[in-house]
C-alpha cells in the first residue's frame, strides 16, 4: 500500500507570532518556519505502518513556496520515500487544496491518505473532510488510534464525549490529533540522506485547480494584553472576586 501524506509550510509553534504594522498579515520575514505539528504526527504513523509492513511507500506532497522544499527534506529525513512539491507562491484556500489534494490523490493513487486535523495557522480544520467528500472515499478524523487489519482500518477519535471507536474500509481519508504518536528526531546522517531521496517540483497550474479566494480576511489583530493576577486572602474573597467579575 502507497501512503500519501500532505504537509504544510507553517510558522514553528514555538515563534511568537507578531501582526504586522498594516495588519494585513503577520510577519514571516527571518522567522522559523516548520512542518505543521499535526502534519509530522502524520508523516510518523505513515513511517510506522510501513515499518510495521501495513505499507510499501510513503509519499510526501505539499503544496506552498519554493521554500517549502525545507519543509519536505525534513519529511524524507524523517524516513519518507520521496516529495513532490506543487509551487504556489499566492494562499491556497482550503477547498482549492482539498481539490488540488484530489488530483495529486488521482495520480497517485494511495491506499491511504494521511494529513493533520488543522493547521496551526489558519486552524480551519476542513482540508481532509473535504478531499473524502470530493474523493468519495471514507474519513476518520481526529485520530489518536489507528490500526489496519487487511483493508480495513480501525480508528479512535476524540470527540467532546470521550473516544469514539470506528472501522473505515481503505482507500480512506484519516485526519490525526496530537496523541497519535511522538515524531522521531531527526539526526544528520539521516538529513544528509534525505538530500538524495527524490523530491519533484511541479508548477501548481498543472493541477488545473482554478479558484479564486471565497474566503477574506478583513483584518489581523493581536490578542489583548494580559491583566495582571491579583491574590486574595480567603476563599469567601476569592468568591466574592468571581462574581464581580460575572463568572459565578
Amino acid at each position: 500500500m502507497k501512503i500519501l501524506v500532505g504537509i504544510k509550510r507553517v510558522i514553528d509553534y514555538n515563534v511568537r507570532v507578531q501582526v504586522n504594522r498594516d495588519g494585513t498579515g503577520v510577519v514571516k520575514d527571518g522567522v522559523k518556519m516548520s512542518i505543521n505539528p499535526f502534519d509530522e504526527i502524520a508523516v510518523e504513523e505513515a513511517l510506522r505502518m510501513k515499518e510495521r509492513g501495513e505499507a510499501e511507500e510513503v509519499v510526501v506532497v505539499s503544496i506552498g513556496p519554493d521554500a517549502a522544499q525545507q519543509q519536505l527534506r525534513t519529511a524524507l529525513a524523517m524516513g519518507a520515500d520521496r516529495a513532490v512539491l506543487y509551487q504556489a507562491e499566492e494562499e491556497i484556500q482550503p477547498l482549492a487544496a482539498a481539490r488540488a489534494l484530489l488530483k495529486i490523490v488521482q495520480a497517485e493513487e494511495p491506499g491511504l491518505v494521511l494529513l493533520g486535523k488543522q493547521a496551526i495557522d489558519d486552524d480551519a480544520n476542513q482540508v481532509g473532510q473535504m478531499l473524502a467528500a470530493l474523493w468519495d472515499r471514507p474519513q476518520a478524523t481526529f485520530v489518536s488510534k489507528l490500526e489496519r487489519t487487511g483493508d480495513t482500518l480501525k480508528a479512535t477519535r476524540e470527540v467532546d464525549a470521550g473516544l469514539e471507536n470506528i472501522e473505515v474500509d481503505l482507500p480512506a481519508v484519516v485526519t490525526v490529533d496530537l496523541r497519535l504518536n511522538e515524531p522521531r528526531f531527526v539526526k544528520m546522517p539521516d538529513i544528509m540522506k534525505a538530500k538524495r531521496k527524490p523530491l519533484d517540483i511541479k508548477p501548481f497550474a498543472e493541477l488545473g485547480v482554478e479558484m479564486p479566494p471565497q474566503l477574506e480576511v478583513g483584518a489581523h489583530e493581536p490578542p489583548p494584553k494580559r491583566q495582571g493576577g491579583t491574590k486574595v486572602e480567603s476563599v469567601a474573597a476569592l468568591v466574592k472576586a468571581l462574581k464581580d467579575k460575572g463568572v459565578l
